[in-house]
């Protein structure tokens, strides 16, 4: 049985370079160093990325609820909290935005203890000082409240970002992990991954959500995490450490 699985394996294989290399054959060499898409496939359609923030946040959206924060805009807030939010919130890092609160995550946290759900999607990467917006956002939680995060795995770097505020980082669901059971207990913490070579290849090539089936995306690999999402739930006797 594993024999017949081998050779399956490697005929898929034979099967996949020969169509890959008659592509790229057909193309100029200028063509086959250059993604279809720069920007992250946003030129095409949905971002594959999205597909799988979606889906993180559809999953835990019974924890929007109450005052809920989120960065730049209530996009998801409102998507996906639905009539259990009472208190929609937006930070930006920059005036003029319109944001209810204006403030460095790195530096600062607006208030303490204020919120019951913190919605931190694809921020951190963006972030030099990870163990200080880490904390200061746990901070600003209720006993009880969470935070739901989401960042890169495989990627192509923002280079809008780069030169705004910088890109710093891409993660793995351990080294996520790590980073929040350094502030809390390891059962208040839950990571869950998300992709698979197919999805992350279309990425990076900037192909969007639209050009692969329900199936594809769906389908996970751990090696090849395109996107780390993370619940993190502040305990009731919970004080920062660090600080």
């Amino acid at each position: 049985m594993e024999r017949m699985q081998d050779v399956a394996r490697r005929s898929v294989g034979k099967i996949v370079k020969r169509s890959v290399r008659g592509v790229l054959d057909l193309l100029p060499l200028q063509h086959k160093l250059q993604p279809i898409s720069k920007n992250f496939g946003i030129d095409r359609g949905v971002p594959i990325d999205r597909y799988y923030i979606e889906k993180f946040l559809s999953a835990h959206r019974r924890k929007i609820k109450g005052a809920v924060l989120e960065i730049a805009s209530s996009t998801y807030t409102r998507r996906f909290g639905d009539d259990r939010v009472e208190q929609p919130l937006v930070l930006h890092v920059q005036e003029g935005f319109g944001a209810d609160f204006v403030c460095d995550l790195s530096r600062d946290c607006p208030r303490e203890a204020f919120l019951d759900c913190f919605i931190l999607t694809q921020t951190l990467p963006f972030v030099y000082d990870l163990r200080s917006t880490i904390r200061n956002s746990l901070r600003m939680l209720k006993p009880g409240g969470s935070l739901l995060v989401t960042a890169g795995g495989v990627s192509q770097i923002s280079r809008e970002d780069m030169e705004r505020w910088g890109h710093f980082w891409g993660f793995t669901d351990l080294a996520l992990r790590r980073l929040f059971e350094e502030q809390l207990p390891a059962e208040s913490v839950e990571v869950e991954s998300y992709g698979n070579v197919l999805a992350a290849a279309s990425f990076l090539y900037g192909l969007a959500q639209h050009e692969l089936t329900t199936q594809e995306l769906d389908h996970f690999d751990p090696q090849y995490p395109m996107l780390i999402g993370l619940v993190a739930t502040r305990p009731q006797d919970w004080s920062p450490t660090g600080a």
